[in-house]
């Protein structure tokens, strides 16, 4: 009897929901069926290319082939980046900006399978799922530009292809040129290990390198005519340790060697290491930072050697927008929690089992929409530029099984088979039915659009790059 009376429960709440869902609501369900076969075929050829940052040539191609397809008049190459575009349908205002992203990381190629095997040694994988995010994307762009084309809405819809997130932070050049200036309010997802309308922030963050310049010898014939540049790399990172101690708790510091020394028996001339700090906030990651790039210089006096300093990039935290979070909530309790197979579960948890999690299975169930921490913890992403430029909504989507270890294998695996396209054709309609809510609502437009100019406040944005263009050739 059980067994019986669950199905019709789910049936039943499923009724419940499609009954609640407008007429232009369930044309974005419908729109995104429609494209379900496509966008798989295009999230799937982007998992296989598993190209990196700067490097998404075929990618991007595929995203804006398909954006063209469809209608948008697409603008490639956009602030001097060959892989960045703006795909525009529609007229007039709300101008509705939605984001995809295609990157993917290097070292970490896995077949779709639940134990660890890469696809192609040494490769890169998706292993932040951004197959699924440019697709998911695009999917809602194209099924709200159906309805304006229908007549059934009025406004412009922006999708943007946005390269190298993971690396060098396409995103804040494409703000530099301005490519969000006219637009309204912009939405953005990303895959998760659970569904939530997304209200937390992230991590401002800065990447510099440091090089040292010293003075090459023989290491045991004349080391004293040397100056190690490798001594002062050690020295600089010891004392990144030591400072550690006295930096608050939300602040990270990674580093990561590049060239330490070619061989051991010569004194090194040359060293290079990659320098990232970041903290909940921008305003507290500045004064680490800036204690940090004087630390390279102690380090160079200790030596006896000469040092540079590099400035990379840098993004600012996410400006939360509860406001657009509260509709994305609705539209999540709409469309209710992703059903998952038996065999989709066993997948999950075999997942969990060989990276040592408990084994819990898939999680999308749709909880209460959360309360904003003031210092949450978790990474970084070049949509906090964008969200200080204008109101962002963003989401989460489960596309890998609860406590899944990102940016890792695991992820990959589960980008390239079934749990991974659920979740992405999810988002497709949970950010689609979200842009009719303001497409349809002027009112709501003006509620993110008060909430955003408030949380900004009197902070004048400033982009934390170097002059001159993208660093497309920089490895």
């Amino acid at each position: 009897m059980k067994k019986i009376v669950l199905p019709l429960l789910l049936l039943t709440a499923s009724l419940v929901s499609a009954q609640k869902m407008s007429s232009n609501k369930k044309a974005i369900v419908d729109a995104v069926e429609k494209h379900k076969a496509e966008l798989v075929r295009i999230s799937d050829s982007i998992w296989g290319l598993a190209e990196t940052a700067f490097e998404e040539d075929q990618s991007s191609k595929l995203l804006a082939d398909y954006a063209e397809k469809n209608g948008f008049t697409v603008e490639r190459g956009v602030a001097g980046m060959p892989t960045a575009f703006v795909a525009t349908y529609g007229s007039g205002s709300p101008v509705i900006g939605v984001l995809g992203e295609f990157d993917a990381l290097p070292g970490i190629s896995q077949k779709a399978q639940p134990t660890k095997e890469p696809l192609n040694e040494g490769a890169a994988g998706h292993g932040c799922g951004h197959n699924l995010f440019g697709a998911g994307s695009l999917g809602a762009a194209i099924a709200a530009k159906e309805l304006i084309e229908a007549g059934k809405l009025s406004g412009t819809v922006k999708f943007f292809g946005t390269p190298s997130e993971e690396k060098f932070f396409g995103k804040i050049w494409m703000v530099r040129e301005g490519l969000w200036d006219d637009v309204d309010v912009n939405l953005s997802w990303h895959p998760g290990a659970n569904t939530e309308a997304d209200v937390q922030s992230s991590l401002a963050l800065v990447d510099f390198k440091v090089e040292f310049f010293g003075q090459a010898a023989h290491a045991s014939a004349d080391p004293w005519n040397g100056r190690s540049a490798s001594d002062a790399l050690e020295l600089y990172t010891t004392g990144i340790n030591y400072y550690r101690e006295h930096i608050k708790p939300t602040v990270r510091i990674h580093y990561h060697i590049q060239d330490g020394g070619q061989v051991v028996n010569v004194v090194p001339d040359y060293s290079k290491l990659w320098v990232r700090v970041r903290d909940t906030k921008r305003s507290g990651m500045m004064p680490v930072y800036e204690q940090v790039r004087k630390m390279a210089e102690g380090a160079a006096i200790m030596a006896n050697v000469d040092y540079k300093i590099s400035l990379i990039s840098g993004i600012y935290e996410v400006l939360v927008n509860r406001a657009g979070g509260e509709a994305m909530q609705k539209n999540l309790e709409l469309l209710g929690p992703i059903k998952y197979t038996e065999e989709e579960e066993a997948f999950g948890k075999k997942i969990q089992e060989v990276t040592g999690k408990p084994q819990l299975g898939m999680d999308s169930e749709i909880k209460p929409l959360l309360e904003t921490k003031e210092h949450p913890g978790g990474g970084s992403t070049d949509v906090g530029d964008v969200s200080w430029n204008v109101p962002n909504i963003n989401l989460s989507v489960t596309t890998a099984p609860k406590d899944t270890p990102w940016h890792s294998w695991a992820v990959v695996a589960c980008g390239g088979m079934s749990i991974g396209h659920k979740g992405m054709v999810y988002a497709a309609k949970a950010m689609g039915m979200t842009m009719v809510d303001l497409l349809e609502n002027p009112k709501l437009v003006e509620a993110v659009k008060k909430e955003y100019k408030e949380r900004k406040g009197d902070e004048v944005y400033e982009a934390i790059v170097p002059d001159g263009p993208p660093p497309i050739d920089t490895k």
